[in-house]
């Protein structure tokens, strides 16, 4: 197949909805030559923040010389985003040739577009003989499809509400789906909450005697006075101690206090296989200084002409302030909340937001809504996507008043940006599907077309 034949290929495969559960994934892998056998790798489930952690784990260890894949999902505009070793994004030529194998392969069976996508990766991954393969958790963790692999560390960054049509109504049922990575005697990282979510991660670590390491109790982030952008870790105690070694005055690039907490999360996963992939404290530093993930609290300025702009440094009228972010669930429209009252600088908001349909679209929104001067509800294309008058009614009658509604994104965006005045921020939300066409529209391809 031709690349373009291949993302065809691929994008029918969607029509095959949501299948839980690991035994065609078995077999289908075994018919590969159980790729996944020859990887060390990392296993990152939880509900918020895991591209987070592993963006920060393949800047450290790249940085450090080693060649690690990141196989992460969903993607903002291209499928190729999903597909990473180090800088480096799966070519069209290495796509088209292993999805061609993988249907070759398949004949008549059928399977779902994430089951491919992940045979993809960890096909690709140990072609290339990388030295670790971070895979991040698509949907809940024990019956996805990642979770054919043992890893060398499990990490479960948080648990909250989300998927609860197929992960379960309470936070207990969600928390047990995503301690469903967890394998017998595999340290695991965690942030989870002092709630039903730590109870079922601990229960499961105790029953699998897998070690348990806590962020705020094995570990933990402090940011540095003055509101600098510097933060200190202190690390887990060697066994058998209670001494901590604490690193000081390290970067972070990205904005959001809990940003700390991922980067904290990175390096506890870092001292647990500092045998095998050692990483010097400069390779520390520097990767968490540049480290980046595109969609998530991602700021900068745009001209009349598109140029973008990192900073504000000579900004001239008709520069517009954007900030994209993916939160799409309450948890995280919470934390982008924190994070515009905290962290921004703006005279007024412009919110322009679309959700999907199958979300909690009432509490997601009712989070952001308040924040914003002016709110522009539009709909990415997608099936699943709410109607813009459906989220404006949501509002209450006094928030309604300032809300508007635009078909498509485009034009969300050129209304955005003639109500921004100088000193406004736009903050584009709701949705990983809108943020990646926002993206898309703002800034182009994060991958380019070789």
């Amino acid at each position: 197949m031709s690349y373009q034949a291949a993302w065809s290929f691929l994008d029918q495969l969607q029509l095959f909805k949501i299948k839980l559960g690991l035994d065609s994934m078995d077999r289908f892998l075994e018919a590969l030559g159980n790729p996944h056998h020859r990887l060390p790798c990392l296993h990152i489930g939880g509900t918020n923040g895991k591209g987070s952690v592993g963006a920060a784990l393949l800047s450290i260890l790249s940085q450090a010389g080693y060649r690690v894949g990141f196989y992460t999902s969903p993607h903002l505009s291209s499928v190729r985003e999903r597909f990473r070793i180090g800088d480096e994004y799966i070519s069209e030529r290495e796509f088209a040739a292993i999805a061609t194998h993988i249907k070759e392969t398949l004949n008549d069976d059928r399977i779902t577009y994430f089951e491919f996508t992940t045979a993809m990766a960890l096909l690709w991954f140990a072609d290339r003989h990388v030295d670790l393969a971070i895979l991040e958790v698509g949907l809940g963790g024990r019956l996805d499809a990642t979770n054919v692999v043992t890893p060398l560390v499990s990490v479960i960054t948080n648990v909250s509400m989300d998927h609860e049509q197929h992960l379960g109504k309470t936070l207990k049922k969600i928390a047990a789906e995503k301690a469903g990575i967890i394998k017998p005697g595999v340290p695991v990282v965690s942030g989870v909450a002092e709630d039903d979510s730590l109870r079922t991660v601990a229960a499961a670590c105790e029953k699998l005697q897998s070690p348990l390491y806590l962020l705020g109790r094995d570990f933990s982030a402090t940011p540095a006075p003055g509101g600098k952008a510097l933060w200190s870790y202190s690390g887990i105690s060697p066994a058998g101690t209670t001494e901590r070694r604490v690193r000081t005055g390290l970067p972070i690039a990205m904005k959001g206090a809990y940003q700390l907490g991922n980067a904290a999360m990175a390096l506890a996963t870092l001292e647990l296989v500092k045998t095998t992939l050692p990483a010097g404290a400069a390779d520390i530093r520097e990767g968490l200084r540049c480290f980046k993930w595109p969609g998530r609290l991602e700021e900068f300025w745009r001209d009349r002409q598109g140029r973008i702009w990192p900073t504000p440094a000579g900004r001239k009228n008709g520069r517009c302030h954007f900030l994209l972010d993916g939160a799409h669930n309450p948890a995280g429209a919470q934390t982008l909340g924190k994070a515009l009252r905290n962290d921004f600088s703006f005279n007024r908001l412009v919110l322009v937001w679309a959700a999907m349909a199958d979300k909690d679209l009432s509490s997601t929104l009712l989070e952001i809504a308040p924040l914003a001067d002016t709110i522009i509800f539009t709909r990415p294309e997608s099936e699943r996507s709410a109607r813009p008058d459906q989220l404006r009614q949501l509002l209450p009658p006094e928030l309604a008043k300032q809300s508007v509604c635009a078909a498509t994104v485009d034009e969300a965006l050129e209304l955005a940006e003639k109500k921004a005045a100088d000193r406004d921020l736009i903050c584009v939300a709701g949705s990983l599907y809108l943020v990646g066409r926002a993206r898309q529209i703002l800034c182009g391809e994060l991958v380019n077309g070789s």
